[in-house]
C-alpha cells in the first residue's frame, strides 16, 4: 500500500469525523490543518447541550427546503462553523490554515472561513451555493475537490 499524500490523509480523517454528525440529512466533517498540524474538527449537529435533530425532528425536512437554501431554519451549526468555534474556544488561530471539509461550504460558512483567515478549502462534494464560489474566489481562497474514488 502507497503512503497516502497529506490531503487524502487530512480528507480521510475528515470523514471519519463526519461520522460523529446528528443531522439527519447529510453528514458533513471538517478539519482545519496548518502545517500539517490539526488545528480544530468539527462535524454538523445540534449545539452542545441542546436536543439533537434525531430527538425532535428535521425542521428543514418538515418544511421542504432544498439543500442549499434557508439556512437559518435547521437547529444544527454546519461542520466548518464548528470547526471554526472549537479553534476559537481553545484560543487557536486559524490564520493560514486550510479547512478539509467533505461538502464545499456554503456561503455563511464561506464568509466566516473567509474571515478567520483561512487560505485553502479542499473538498470532496459540491454544493449548490454559488455565492459561496464566489467570494471565495474574489477573497482568493484556493478551493481543491479530491476524487472520491482516491481517498475511500
Amino acid at each position: 500500500m502507497s503512503r497516502p499524500s497529506w490531503d487524502v490523509y487530512f480528507m480521510r480523517i475528515t470523514l471519519e469525523v463526519a461520522k460523529r454528525s446528528t443531522c439527519l440529512r447529510r453528514h458533513v466533517g471538517a478539519v482545519l490543518v496548518r502545517e500539517k498540524r490539526i488545528l480544530a474538527t468539527g462535524y454538523n449537529g445540534a449545539p452542545s447541550g441542546i436536543v439533537h435533530c434525531e430527538v425532535t425532528g428535521c425542521l428543514r425536512i418538515l418544511n421542504n427546503v432544498p439543500s442549499g437554501e434557508r439556512h437559518e431554519l435547521c437547529r444544527g451549526l454546519h461542520a466548518e462553523m464548528n470547526a471554526l468555534l472549537q479553534a476559537s474556544a481553545f484560543g487557536v488561530s486559524t490564520r493560514g490554515a486550510t479547512m478539509y471539509s467533505t461538502a464545499h461550504p456554503c456561503s455563511l460558512c464561506s464568509k466566516m472561513l473567509i474571515n478567520a483567515g483561512i487560505e485553502r478549502v479542499v473538498t470532496l462534494e459540491d454544493y449548490p451555493d454559488e455565492l459561496s464560489k464566489q467570494m471565495l474566489a474574489e477573497a482568493k481562497v484556493r478551493v481543491d475537490r479530491l476524487d472520491r474514488d482516491e481517498v475511500s
